[in-house]
């Protein structure tokens, strides 16, 4: 069993005792913590957005969620299913002073978690999360009696609303996709995407959509993290259906991965910047991606005479980095863009129309499209934190053994070599330690991590 408990939320898996996975209580606690909070915060009459993945704990740990923030006076909103970008934008869209998105994200199907957005739809600055966890340590909430409590109201609207918003972007041209005459296939898991993926590829004039796992029934059918291992079978279906491409999405929308028309992967880390290379053409400007993203974001970011800046993993980080930078696009090399001129959010739904605007003016075919790019390779490696593991020991290690070469410890520790880069760092999602590094060849790229999971296992 295992709870883990950050400044974006609460995660952990169904079942085990309180303290040590996510229980009721530790739901209701954490539910209870950031409903106090909102409560200080805004010091009026507080609507609160929840929405959910369609993974098989979610109603139940909605339930929770919902009648202890009702039992703080709270109004609720309820999306039902709905994806994490969704219940962003309807967290502004309704005006509401905060959201919960219960999902797990890429973490398999035992798995649940509460992300927390604040008033403008965005995760939690460092500094509100831990003010959330210390009132959850404190459990300083006060209930209010029932004649006080809170409404709940259900509103399935915003997936529609969502697909609007993206349609109205200056730079998705549906007349252009529908004129490529595309055939696209689809994974969504069997999660909320097939609610409304195959709604957008439509009203973007989507020729003809085809899709496998297509339910939302929760039953995932392969390991949740869009990564080409676990991509085998929509791998051999674009190519069976003679598909143009194929989308894959995580259980809850906010990370995209492409496979060409042969089968091929086009590469999460690629998502980005094929869409940065598109939005870059159009509107130069400044791009921002984390420090375990590829050295490609640069080159393309540079080819337009703009410049790229890093921030530290997680997506609170770089929308930080964004803002103060003025960046015109941005994500994480794990498939999220973050596109402003919709929210600032990871979209996978705005990642597909950007794209796919983007392919119908190339005239190419997917497999072709990605030859243009930089070729890198990531390799990504984990190893398991065990609690007698003393991270910072490890990092001493490292530093000492790399004393030469230039380090960014902004988030665990990044050196920089000639031939690329290797990261090593705590997850804020799973209980590991992350090891990633980047080269020109997969070579490279594995020497490069080897070299820091041998000292780890040394020490």
């Amino acid at each position: 069993m295992a709870l883990i408990k950050s400044i974006s939320g609460i995660r952990g898996t169904i079942g085990g005792r309180p303290g040590e996975s996510l229980s009721p209580i530790d739901i209701v606690k954490f539910s209870a913590a950031f409903g106090t909070w909102v409560i200080r915060r805004h010091k009026t009459a507080v609507t609160v957005v929840v929405g959910r993945d369609a993974r098989k704990s979610g109603t139940m740990v909605s339930v929770m969620v919902i009648n202890t923030l009702r039992n703080l006076g709270i109004n609720i909103t309820d999306l039902g299913l709905a994806t994490t970008p969704t219940v962003e934008l309807a967290v502004t869209g309704t005006v509401a002073q905060g959201g919960i998105i219960i999902t797990a994200s890429h973490n398999p199907a035992e798995w649940n978690a509460l992300k927390l957005l604040n008033e403008n739809g965005e995760f939690l600055s460092s500094d509100d999360g831990q003010e959330i966890l210390a009132l959850a340590a404190s459990e300083d909430f006060n209930f209010v009696t029932l004649d006080r409590t809170g409404s709940v109201s259900a509103d399935n609207s915003w997936g529609q609303k969502h697909i609007n918003q993206i349609l109205n972007l200056n730079l998705v041209n549906a007349g252009e996709i529908k004129a490529a005459g595309f055939t696209v296939a689809i994974d969504c898991i069997n999660s909320v995407g097939n609610l409304i993926v195959p709604g957008l590829l439509n009203s973007l004039g989507v020729k003809k959509v085809v899709a496998i796992n297509s339910s939302t029934d929760g039953n995932f059918a392969h390991n949740p993290e869009p990564l080409p291992g676990n991509l085998k079978d929509i791998s051999d279906y674009v190519v069976k259906e003679r598909a143009d491409l194929a989308f894959v999405v995580d259980p809850d929308v906010d990370r995209l991965a492409i496979v060409c028309e042969d089968g091929t992967m086009f590469g999460e880390e690629y998502t980005l910047v094929s869409v940065s290379d598109y939005i870059l053409r159009h509107t130069p400007g400044n791009t921002v991606s984390n420090l375990s993203s590829t050295m490609a974001l640069k080159d393309v970011t540079e080819k337009y005479g703009c410049k790229y800046f890093s921030a530290a993993v997680g997506e609170v980080n770089v929308v930080e980095e964004m803002k103060k930078r003025k960046a015109v696009i941005g994500g994480e090399g794990n498939g999220g863009v973050i596109y402003p001129e919709l929210h600032y959010g990871r979209d996978a739904l705005a990642g597909i129309a950007l794209f796919l605007t983007h392919l119908a003016k190339s005239r190419m075919k997917c497999s072709s499209l990605r030859r243009l790019y930089p070729d890198y390779i990531i390799a990504k490696k984990k190893l398991t934190l065990l609690p007698e593991i003393n991270f910072d020991d490890i990092l001493n290690t490292i530093r000492n053994k790399f004393s030469d070469r230039e380090i960014d410890e902004r988030d665990g520790m990044r050196i920089d070599f000639p031939e690329g880069w290797v990261q090593i760092r705590k997850s804020n999602t799973e209980p590991v330690i992350r090891i990633y590094a980047e080269g020109r060849s997969v070579l490279e790229a594995e020497d490069l991590a080897n070299s820091v999971i041998s000292i780890v296992k040394k020490t």
